[in-house]
C-alpha cells in the first residue's frame, strides 16, 4: 500500500500546542481521506513542524451511481434543471418506472488526485488556537509562518499548492524538501518517504518524536543529577514543555551561588521553572542542591563550558530580583498588610478580597469546633491567609500564594499551627495533591473552599455544561476530599446555611445555593466513578435522602456493596426490585396499598412466615440505621431473603380474592418501607 508523508515546517511554535497540533492534522487528513481508507497513522510534533506518515489505498474505487429525477409526466423545466444540475443531455438518462433516472460511472481516482484536492483546503481551515498573519498577496494563516510543506506519496511528490484565485498562499506549494537544525545543519535536503526523512531529520539533529525527546530530557536529567548524588524534582508538565523547546535536547547542570541558596527552596524552583523552564535539584535528604539542570538545544562544541557559564550568570540575576522580593517583603508583617486587601477587588458582585477574608474567619470559628481545632487559632490564620496577595513574591510568582504567606507569618512569629495553616489552605491544588490533616489546617482549607462555592452560586456563577471559569468544580472536589480524608463529620446543607449567612442579606436566599449540596454530591459520585466504587450505590442512598454527611453517607454505601457482594445479598436485590416493580403496576390500578397487613388474611405459611420476618427485622433495621450501625442493618436486611425467596415461590400476589390480593401487597409495602429505609434499590444496577 503506499505510504503518505505530510510534513508542515514553519517558524516556531509554541510548545503548548504542538502535541495539539500533530492531533488535529492526523485527524482532519484521516476523515478527508476517508474514501482512501488511511491507517497506520503516526503524528510527529516538535518546535518547528508537526507530521504525519500513513499508508492510504492506491484509489478511490470507482463505480455506478444511479440518480432519480423527475417523473416522465413532470414538466419540462423540471427536466431541464436536473439535466443542468448534472451537467448531462436528454440522451443520458432512462426511462424506469416512470422517473427519469440517470446511469453515472464514476471512474476510479488515484490517490495522488484525491490527496491533492483535499488538502489545501484542509490547511486553510487548520483549527490553531490562534494563528497569525504574515507577508502581503495571501489572507492564509498558520500558528507561525508557514515555509514548506513536504507531501510524498510512495516516493513521489503530490503536487499541489495554496494559491487560491488572487490569493497567492504566499508562494506556498508542495515538495519533497525538510531543513534540520536551524544552526547545527541548516540549509534543506530531499526526503523521498518517511524513514529517510526520520533519518534525515536525526542526521541534521533533529529528532521529530517528542516521545524520544521527552525521554532524552527526562533521563539525561536524572543520569546528571545521580552522578552527583542528587535527585531531580518531579515535574512531568517541565520535561513536555521543554520537549517543546527543543529539537535536539543536550541536558547540562550548572551551579546556583551560595548567598542564593538562603531563599525558600519553592522561590528557587519557581523561578528557575517560571523564568529559565530549568530543573531544580535536591539532595538526599530532601533539601535544596546548590545545582540546577537545563537543557541546551544543540551540543556545544566546547563541551558546554560556555552554555553553562551563561546560564548561571541568567540565573543569579533572577535570584537576585528574588531574594530583593524576599528581602522587602520581610519588612512588614502579614497582619499590617490585611487591610490592602480591601482594594483588591474579588468579583465585581462579590466585594473584595478584604470581605472574602472575613467572610473566611467568621466560617472558620463556626467550623473549628466541628474539626477539632483550636477557635482563636484557626481564625487568626484565616485573617492572613490572603494577606501574602499584596507581597512583591507574589505578585511576581503568583503560584507562590499561600505558601510565601506561611514563611512570613513564621517571619513574624505567628504559631506554628497557624503558619501550616496559611500555607496548606489552597490543598488540594489538584487530584494528585496532598490534603491537610492538621485541624487548624483543615479548617482554613474548608472555611476558603465553601466560601467558594457559597458565594459564587449565590450569585448565580454556578458551573454549567463544560464551564467552569471560577473552578468550582474542583473547591467541591477539594471539600470532599478534606472531608473523607480526615473523617470529618459535617453536615454539609447546615455548613453552606451558615456560610451563607456572612454573604450580603440580599444573596442569602439565592435560588441557586438550594442546588449546591446536589451539586457537591453529584462531584461525590463522579470521585466515586473514578475510583471504580458503586457510584450506583451512593445515587440509591442519596434518593430521597436529605442527609449531607459524607462519612455516613459513603459507610451506608460501603455497607450495600458489601452485601452485595454476597449471594444472599444479590438475591435480596432481585427480591426488593421485583416487589417493588409488583407494587408499581398494582399502585396503578387501585393504589396506594399501604397501611398494616391483617394477619387473619394470611392463608399460605409462606406469607405468614414473611410478615413473621419483617415484623422482627424492621424495628431491628431502624435502630441500626438510627445507630450508624449499618453492617448490622444490611445483615439483618439479607437475612430475609430465605422468606422472601419463598413467599414469591409458592404465593400468588394477585390473588382472585380482592381481601387477599390488597392484604398481600400491603405486606409488600411493608418490604418497601423497609428498604427505603436503606436506599432505592431501583437505582443499584445489576
Amino acid at each position: 500500500m503506499p505510504e503518505l508523508l505530510i510534513e508542515l515546517f514553519s517558524e516556531e511554535i509554541p510548545a503548548r500546542m504542538q502535541a495539539r497540533g500533530a492531533q488535529d492534522l492526523e485527524r482532519l487528513v484521516c476523515e478527508a481521506l476517508a474514501p482512501l481508507n488511511p491507517r497506520d497513522a503516526t503524528a510527529f510534533a516538535g518546535p518547528r513542524r508537526i507530521a504525519l506518515s500513513l499508508t492510504v489505498d492506491a484509489t478511490v474505487p470507482g463505480g455506478t451511481v444511479n440518480e432519480r429525477g423527475p417523473r416522465e409526466s413532470a414538466p419540462e423545466k423540471a427536466l431541464a434543471g436536473f439535466m443542468r444540475k448534472h451537467g448531462v443531455e436528454r440522451d443520458a438518462l432512462v426511462a424506469e418506472n416512470g422517473f427519469w433516472v440517470l446511469h453515472r460511472d464514476i471512474p476510479a481516482i488515484p490517490a495522488a488526485q484525491q490527496i491533492a484536492a483535499v488538502l489545501p483546503g484542509l490547511l486553510r481551515r487548520f483549527p490553531w488556537p490562534k494563528s497569525m498573519r504574515w507577508g502581503v498577496g495571501s489572507a492564509f494563516t498558520w500558528v507561525r509562518p508557514l515555509r514548506r510543506i513536504v507531501c510524498i506519496l510512495d516516493g513521489v511528490v503530490v503536487d499541489f499548492t495554496l494559491a487560491e484565485g488572487e490569493d497567492n498562499g504566499h508562494g506556498l506549494k508542495s515538495g519533497n524538501l525538510t531543513e534540520g537544525h536551524r544552526f547545527t545543519a541548516p540549509g534543506a535536503f530531499a526526503v523521498t518517504g518517511t524513514k529517510e526523512w526520520l533519518d534525515g531529520l536525526r542526521a541534521h539533529q533533529v529528532e521529530p518524536d517528542a516521545a524520544a525527546r521527552r525521554t532524552t530530557i527526562a533521563e539525561g536529567v536524572a543520569g546528571l543529577a545521580a552522578e552527583e548524588g542528587l535527585s531531580v524534582v518531579a515535574d512531568p508538565g517541565l520535561i513536555d514543555e521543554v520537549a517543546g523547546l527543543t529539537e535536539w535536547p543536550v541536558p547540562f547542570l550548572g551551579q546556583i551561588d551560595d548567598e542564593f541558596m538562603t531563599l525558600p527552596p519553592e522561590v528557587m524552583q519557581v523561578s528557575m521553572r517560571v523564568n529559565q523552564r530549568y530543573f531544580a535539584l535536591r539532595n538526599a535528604d530532601g533539601s535544596a542542591a546548590p545545582r540546577f539542570a537545563f537543557v541546551a538545544n544543540l551540543v556545544p562544541s566546547d563541551g558546554g563550558a560556555l552554555t553553562i557559564a551563561g546560564n548561571e550568570r541568567v540565573l543569579r540575576a533572577r535570584f537576585a530580583d528574588a531574594r530583593h522580593f524576599w528581602d522587602l517583603d520581610r519588612a512588614r508583617t502579614l497582619e499590617s498588610r490585611v487591610p490592602a486587601l480591601d482594594r483588591i477587588v474579588f468579583h465585581a458582585s462579590l466585594g473584595s478580597q478584604g470581605a472574602r477574608v472575613r467572610r473566611i474567619v467568621r466560617l472558620a470559628g463556626l467550623l473549628a469546633p466541628l474539626t477539632g481545632a483550636d477557635t482563636a487559632q484557626a481564625e487568626r490564620a484565616a485573617l492572613l491567609c490572603k494577606a501574602d496577595l499584596t507581597t512583591g513574591m507574589v505578585g511576581e510568582f503568583p503560584e507562590l500564594q499561600g505558601i510565601m504567606g506561611a514563611y512570613y507569618a513564621r517571619h513574624d512569629g505567628e504559631p506554628d499551627a497557624v503558619a501550616d495553616a496559611i500555607g496548606a489552605h489552597y490543598m488540594p491544588r489538584g487530584p494528585h495533591d496532598d490534603v491537610p490533616h492538621a485541624p487548624v489546617s483543615v479548617t482554613v482549607a474548608l472555611a476558603d473552599k465553601i466560601d467558594m462555592l457559597v458565594a459564587f452560586f449565590a450569585v448565580g456563577e454556578k458551573p454549567g455544561g463544560s464551564g467552569d471559569p471560577y473552578a468550582l468544580r474542583r473547591a467541591a472536589l477539594g471539600v470532599i476530599r478534606i472531608i473523607r480524608e480526615n473523617g470529618l463529620r459535617l453536615d454539609l446543607a447546615k455548613v453552606f446555611w451558615e456560610a451563607a449567612q456572612g454573604l450580603p442579606e440580599a444573596m442569602r436566599l439565592a435560588p441557586d445555593l438550594d442546588v449546591l449540596p446536589e451539586f457537591v454530591a453529584d462531584r461525590l459520585r463522579v470521585q466515586l466513578r473514578g475510583e471504580g466504587a458503586r457510584h450506583d450505590i451512593l445515587a440509591a442512598v442519596s434518593v430521597g435522602n436529605t442527609d449531607t454527611d459524607i462519612v455516613r453517607l459513603l459507610a451506608r454505601a460501603k455497607a450495600i456493596a458489601d452485601m452485595l457482594e454476597t449471594e444472599d445479598g444479590r438475591n435480596m436485590l432481585a427480591a426488593t426490585k421485583r416487589a417493588a416493580n409488583i407494587l408499581r403496576i398494582e399502585d396503578r390500578k387501585d393504589g396506594p396499598h399501604e397501611g398494616t397487613p391483617n394477619p387473619a388474611l394470611y392463608t399460605q405459611p409462606e406469607e405468614k412466615a414473611l410478615a413473621d420476618q419483617l415484623q422482627k427485622t424492621i424495628p431491628a433495621v431502624e435502630q441500626a440505621i438510627a445507630q450508624e450501625r449499618y453492617e448490622d442493618a444490611m445483615r439483618d436486611v439479607a437475612a430475609l431473603r430465605p422468606a422472601l425467596d419463598q413467599f414469591f415461590d409458592k404465593v400468588t400476589v394477585n390473588d382472585a380474592d380482592p381481601a387477599v390480593r390488597a392484604n398481600r401487597l400491603r405486606l409488600l409495602s411493608e418490604l418497601r418501607r423497609m428498604t427505603v429505609l436503606i436506599a432505592d434499590f431501583s437505582q443499584i444496577e445489576g
